[in-house]
C-alpha cells in the first residue's frame, strides 16, 4: 500500500507539472519573447533545479495540516491514498476544462476529506490550515495583482516618450521587456518548483511517518526529493497547453512590459511563501498578476467572464476534491477489494478524460495565437501628432 500510494503521488506531481507550465510560460508565449516547445522545456528544468532549493512546504505538508504522531491520530496509507485521487481526479477535470485552478488546494481539499471520512475532524489541525492555506489563499493573488498593476503603469510610464513638437504620447517599442521575460518567467518556474514540487514531497513523507518508516516531525529524505523534482519536472515538458491558452490570451491581451510585471510580482510573492513555508496557490497569484497587469494598461480590457469562471474553480476546488478524497476513503475503508475498485475507477476516470481531450486538441501549435508584441499601446493621438508634423513641415517648405 505504501508502494501504491508514493507511485500515485509521484503521478500527482506529474499533473501538478502540466497543470501548472502556463504559471510562468504563459504569458512570454503569448508575447513571442519564447517559443512555446522551448519555455515548456526551460520551465522544466527550472522545475527540476527548484525543487531542490527548499523543503519548508514539505514539512507544513507532511507536519502542518493532518494531526500525526503521538499527539495526534495515525493517518494510515488508505488516507493518503484516497486523497491523493481526490486530488487527481480535480487536477484532470480542471485541465480538461482550461480552468488554472489549483493543484495545492485539490491536494489538501482531498487529504482534508478523506482524512475527515475515515478518521474524523480531529485530525486536522484547522490552525495552521488557516494560517499556512486559508489566509495565503486569499491574499496572494490580490496583493499580487496589485504589485502588477504598479509595476505595469511605471513600466508603461517610465518607457513612453512624447514628440518634441506636439508633446503627444507616441508609439515605442519596447522589446526590451520582451528580452526580460525570459529572465522572468525562468525566475517564476524556479520559484514553482521550490513550492509545488514540495508538496508532494510532504504527501511521501507523510506516507513514509504513518508506515513507521521515518520518526514524526522529520523533512523528506533526497530520494524522495529526487524523485518529486524529476516527475514535476516531466510533468511541466508535458505542457498543459489547455491552461497556457486560457492564461496567456484568455484573460487579457498580454503586452511585454505587463507580462514582465506580471511575472516579476508572481515570483516575488511564490518565493517569499517558500522561504515562510506557506503552501501558496501559484496557479491563484498568476492569475491575479495576469488581471492585475491588464488593468495597468491602457487600451486593454480583463475578460471578466474568464476570470469569474476561473474564480468558481478556485472557489469549488478544496470542497470539490475534498467530496472525491471522502468517497474514495469511505471505499478503500471496507478493504483490499475497496482499494482495487477505487484504483480503477480513478485509472478509468483519468483515461476517459484524456481521450476526451483528444476531441478537441490543444498544443504547441494553437494553445496561444501569438500576436505582433513589443509595441506600446497605440493611441489616436499619434495620427493626430503625425497629421500635425506634416503639416508644419508644408508650411516651412512653402
Amino acid at each position: 500500500m505504501v508502494a501504491l500510494v508514493i507511485a500515485l503521488a509521484l503521478f500527482f506531481d506529474f499533473t501538478n507539472g502540466f497543470h501548472d507550465t502556463a504559471n510562468a510560460m504563459a504569458t512570454p508565449i503569448a508575447t513571442g519573447a519564447i517559443k512555446p516547445k522551448t519555455a515548456v522545456a526551460l520551465a522544466a528544468v527550472l522545475n527540476l533545479v527548484g525543487a531542490f532549493l527548499s523543503t519548508e512546504v514539505a514539512k507544513t505538508v507532511s507536519g502542518g495540516i493532518i494531526r500525526e504522531g503521538s499527539e495526534g491520530v495515525q493517518i494510515t496509507p488508505e488516507i493518503i491514498f484516497a486523497g491523493l485521487m481526490g486530488a487527481i481526479l480535480w487536477n484532470m477535470i480542471t485541465w480538461l476544462k482550461g480552468l488554472p485552478s489549483s493543484s495545492s488546494h485539490a491536494l489538501f481539499g482531498g487529504l482534508i476529506g478523506a482524512a475527515i471520512a475515515g478518521i474524523g475532524l480531529h485530525s486536522i489541525n484547522f490552525e495552521s490550515l488557516m494560517q499556512k492555506v486559508i489566509l495565503p489563499a486569499i491574499f496572494a493573488p490580490v496583493i499580487a495583482g496589485a504589485v502588477a498593476y504598479v509595476c505595469t503603469r511605471l513600466a508603461y510610464a517610465l518607457t513612453s516618450r512624447h514628440d518634441p513638437e506636439t508633446g503627444d504620447k507616441l508609439t515605442q517599442k519596447r522589446g526590451g521587456f520582451r528580452t526580460g521575460q525570459i529572465f522572468t518567467s525562468s525566475l517564476v518556474a524556479l520559484a514553482h518548483g521550490t513550492n509545488d514540487a514540495q508538496k508532494t514531497m510532504g504527501i511521501i513523507t507523510l506516507v513514509l511517518i504513518a508506515a513507521g518508516t521515518q520518526p514524526t516531525g522529520s523533512g523528506p529524505q533526497f530520494w524522495v526529493i529526487a524523485a518529486c523534482a524529476f516527475a514535476i519536472a516531466i510533468g511541466t515538458y508535458a505542457g498543459g497547453w489547455r491552461i497556457i491558452r486560457t492564461m496567456g490570451s484568455g484573460l487579457t491581451d498580454v503586452k511585454p512590459a505587463q507580462g514582465f510585471a506580471a511575472e516579476t510580482s508572481t515570483a516575488s510573492a511564490i518565493l517569499a511563501s517558500s522561504h515562510l513555508g506557506f503552501a501558496l496557490s501559484t496557479t491563484q497569484v498568476a492569475s491575479g498578476s495576469v488581471i492585475g497587469s491588464g488593468l495597468g494598461r491602457k487600451g486593454t480590457s480583463v475578460r471578466w467572464a474568464t476570470a469569474g469562471k476561473i474564480a468558481v474553480g478556485w472557489l469549488f476546488t478544496l470542497p470539490a476534491a475534498g467530496i472525491m478524497g471522502a468517497l474514495t476513503a469511505w471505499l478503500v475503508g471496507t478493504g483490499v477489494v475497496g482499494v482495487v475498485i477505487a484504483g480503477a475507477a480513478g485509472f478509468a476516470s483519468v483515461l476517459l478524460m484524456y481521450f476526451e481531450s483528444r476531441k478537441s486538441h490543444v498544443g504547441h501549435h494553437n494553445a496561444v495565437e501569438v500576436e505582433e508584441a513589443g509595441h506600446a499601446v497605440r493611441f489616436q493621438k499619434k495620427k493626430a501628432a503625425a497629421a500635425a508634423r506634416a503639416n508644419k513641415k508644408r508650411g516651412g517648405q512653402k
